[in-house]
C-alpha cells in the first residue's frame, strides 16, 4: 500500500481559514476530494491520511465526512482544544468513535507564543490524546518547537508523535544548522517520527532541484531510519512550487538507497493504524 501521509482539503464556501488570504495565489481557492482523486490515479496512491488546516471543529467534522464518503482517505488527523483539556477530553472521547480518526494537530506555528505547547493545559490533554491511542502532528517551524519535540516525547513516552515537514528546514538559503543537530536529536526518542513532506514549498519555488533536497532527505533518513519516516504530498500547499505527481515522484528518487516501501506506505499505515 502507498499511503501519501500528508494532504489537505478546504473550502472557502462553508470553511474559515484565517492564514488563507488572496495574496496566497494557487492556494486561494477551494480544493476537494475530485481535485486530488486524479493526482492519486496517475500516481499509484492508494491512500492518503488528510490532515487538518484549521483550529476549529467545524474543520474537523467536515474532514471526518469527507472521509465517509471517499475511500482513498485512510486517516484524518483533526484539531481538539489542547489547551482546555475538559473539553479536549470530551472531543476525545468523541472523535475517537470515528473509525478514521487517528489524530491530532494544532496550528502551534500560527500561535504567538513560541511556547504554547508545553504549557501545562496542552501537556496534560496530550496525555489525553496518549491514553486514547491518538497521535500527535508537530507542525513545527522555529528551533524552539523542536527543542518542545523533545520535551513532549519524554513527558509522554507513549505518545507517537510526528514532526511534519522534517520542521521545515531552510532549503531555500542552505541553512543546515541548528535543524541537523535538532533532528538528530529528535529522532533519538523512540516515539518520534517525521513526515518527508512539504519540502519543495521551502525552496527556491521557481528554480528548485533534487539536489537542493537530497542533504535534507539523506539526513532524516541517517536519523529516523526508514522504519519512522513517511512521504507526504503536502497538497495542495505543495502546489506552490511543484504538481503532485512531481512532488511524489522526487520523494521517491530521493529515497531510492532506503527502504522505500516503508517510507512510502508501511511507516504512515503502521503509525496511523491504517488497516
Amino acid at each position: 500500500m502507498i499511503v501519501d501521509a500528508h494532504q489537505h482539503f478546504w473550502d472557502l464556501e462553508t470553511g474559515s481559514y484565517p492564514w488563507l488570504t488572496p495574496d496566497q495565489g494557487v492556494l486561494y481557492r477551494s480544493y476537494r476530494p475530485a481535485d486530488l482523486a486524479p493526482e492519486l490515479a496517475a500516481t499509484g496512491v492508494d491512500a492518503t491520511v488528510l490532515v487538518q488546516a484549521a483550529d476549529s471543529y467545524q474543520e474537523t467534522d467536515a474532514l471526518l465526512a469527507l472521509a465517509e464518503a471517499q475511500d482513498f482517505v485512510a486517516a484524518v488527523v483533526g484539531w481538539v482544544p489542547l489547551d482546555r483539556p475538559d473539553e479536549a477530553a470530551r472531543a476525545i472521547e468523541r472523535y475517537a468513535r470515528h473509525p478514521k480518526f487517528r489524530g491530532v494537530r494544532h496550528l502551534i506555528h500560527d500561535e504567538p507564543d513560541p511556547d504554547w505547547v508545553v504549557q501545562d493545559t496542552v501537556l496534560e490533554s496530550l496525555g489525553l490524546l496518549a491514553a486514547a491511542g491518538l497521535t500527535f502532528d508537530v507542525v513545527s517551524l522555529l528551533p524552539r518547537h523542536l527543542d518542545h519535540v523533545v520535551t513532549l516525547a519524554e513527558r509522554h513516552p507513549t505518545l507517537r508523535l510526528v514532526v511534519d515537514h522534517l520542521s521545515k528546514p531552510r532549503v531555500r538559503e542552505h541553512v543546515w544548522e541548528p535543524w541537523a543537530s535538532q533532528i538528530t536529536r529528535v529522532a533519538a526518542l523512540p516515539n518520534v517520527y517525521a513526515k518527508v513532506s512539504g519540502l519543495v514549498t521551502e525552496a527556491d519555488h521557481a528554480n528548485w532541484t533534487v539536489e537542493d533536497l537530497r542533504p535534507y532527505v539523506d539526513h532524516a533518513v541517517g536519523a529516523f531510519g526508514p522504519e519512522r519516516l513517511m512521504a507526504g504530498s503536502d497538497w495542495p500547499v505543495a502546489l506552490l512550487a511543484s504538481d503532485y505527481r512531481t512532488v511524489w515522484e522526487v520523494t521517491s528518487s530521493l529515497l531510492g538507497g532506503t527502504d522505500r516501501d516503508l517510507v512510502l506506505g508501511e511507516t504512515a499505515r503502521r503509525f496511523y493504524g491504517i488497516g
